[in-house]
């Protein structure tokens, strides 16, 4: 279980959720995680390849802090990736995370 997944469970990961203008992830190039995200295999994703994506995204959704989502996550990739991020993620963290911003359940 991520961290945020244990924090949904009990009601706090909303304050991990970065405000939708915080969201300033790239829209294109590599994004580098470090250590204590992404520890098995090449922590380095290319924004740009779907399926890279995918896996940033909920890698930093499950163990993400707000300043790393925030930093890596861009809004309109992730409204358009959210169908399959969705599908990919605990229930209880979608949840949270579709009240706190509306827009991706409206997705």
């Amino acid at each position: 279980m991520s961290i945020n997944q244990a924090l949904a469970m009990a009601g706090q990961v909303s304050d991990r959720i970065p405000e939708w203008d915080e969201l300033i992830g790239p829209a294109s190039g590599v994004v580098e995680l470090p250590n204590r995200l992404y520890w098995s295999g090449d922590p380095r994703f290319d924004v740009g390849d779907d399926r890279e994506r995918l896996t940033l995204y909920t890698t930093l959704l499950g163990e993400g802090r707000r300043a790393d989502i925030a930093r890596w996550v861009n809004p309109q990739h992730l409204v358009a990736d959210w169908p399959s991020v969705r599908r990919l993620t605990a229930r209880n963290l979608i949840s949270v995370w579709e009240s706190r911003l509306p827009q991706l359940a409206a997705a």
